[in-house]
């Protein structure tokens, strides 16, 4: 039908804000949930409840659940670099620093994509990537300089761009070796890869509350943050993130969430109390300018 793709992609660029607000949010949310459980509870409960719910939701719309023995290595990859090694390392950041910090850093992973999707992908970006790029990492850079003289910030740090790497490597995978599985089912099969897999690290590490000192915030709190977390964050930011990756080039895809770590920082300061300094702001100014560029529809003609 005429017009239909084109109007998939304005759709794919239009959902690139909205998972930037699920995501943002998110960040804060998982400081909250800390303060009661692990790292390894709070991810496998997370990501186990966001799989149950993408399940329920592709049984109703009669989408079969399985998946093709050709992409079952490849939804393993994905569900490995992508849920798994970012998850994890996005919670340990924050147990060890700055939740708007931490959030910065790790999205550095823009510069990992293009790169990546350019020796990999064959995405040679264009100049307008390059200019969201160039921004982009000044922006980063200017975020993290505080970070070189924060004491006992440097795990914080090497978790953040753990997360940064691992999440690169699952986009550029994915737009090298597609999955051709529909999105519900192929969301909700990752994130129980993950469960699993977070899972057996409860068992093997225990459970129980890991913060050295007690909750700051009232009980309800947890209950917010916990729908949330689930069902926002989770089950529909997961199905809007692999159907955006499906559509859009990699580095386009990746550089419009840099719009994240501004609803990230915004959240912190608003719900956790965190005060941004003159480098926050002014990292704040270049990310979400480069976040702005990548986003504007190229001129055709």
């Amino acid at each position: 039908m005429p017009g239909t793709e084109p109007q998939r992609l304005g759709a794919s660029v239009l959902a690139v804000p909205l998972l930037a607000v699920l995501w943002g949010l998110n960040w804060p949310t998982v400081r909250v949930l800390l303060a009661w459980w692990s790292v390894w509870e709070m991810r496998t409960i997370g990501l186990g409840a966001g799989a149950v719910l993408l399940f329920v939701m592709a049984r109703v719309r009669g989408q079969p659940l399985g998946v093709p023995r050709a992409m079952r290595a490849r939804l393993l990859v994905s569900a490995l670099f992508t849920i798994v090694g970012f998850n994890l390392c996005t919670a340990w950041a924050q147990e060890s620093g700055s939740t708007a910090r931490a959030t910065i850093v790790t999205y550095a992973m823009p510069v990992w994509v293009v790169l990546l999707a350019w020796a990999f992908a064959g995405e040679r970006p264009d100049a307008r990537r390059w200019l969201s790029l160039s921004l982009a990492v000044a922006g980063l850079l200017m975020l993290a300089w505080p970070l070189r003289e924060a004491t006992g910030s440097m795990l914080g740090i090497v978790f953040a761009l753990g997360a940064s790497v691992s999440w690169a490597a699952g986009t550029v995978f994915l737009k090298r070796y597609p999955l051709t599985v529909a999105p519900v089912p192929a969301t909700a099969w990752q994130l129980a890869i993950g469960a699993v897999v977070t899972g057996a690290g409860w068992l093997a590490f225990g459970g129980g509350s890991s913060p050295a000192t007690a909750p700051v915030w009232p009980a309800h709190w947890f209950w917010i943050a916990l729908v949330f977390h689930i069902f926002l964050a989770m089950a529909l930011g997961y199905l809007i993130w692999f159907d955006v990756v499906a559509r859009l080039p990699g580095g386009i895809a990746a550089l419009g969430t840099l719009m994240v770590p501004a609803v990230g920082v915004s959240g912190a300061m608003l719900l956790l109390g965190e005060q941004p300094t003159a480098f926050d702001l002014a990292g704040l100014v270049l990310i979400t300018a480069a976040a702005a560029i990548v986003l504007r529809p190229a001129r055709s003609g």
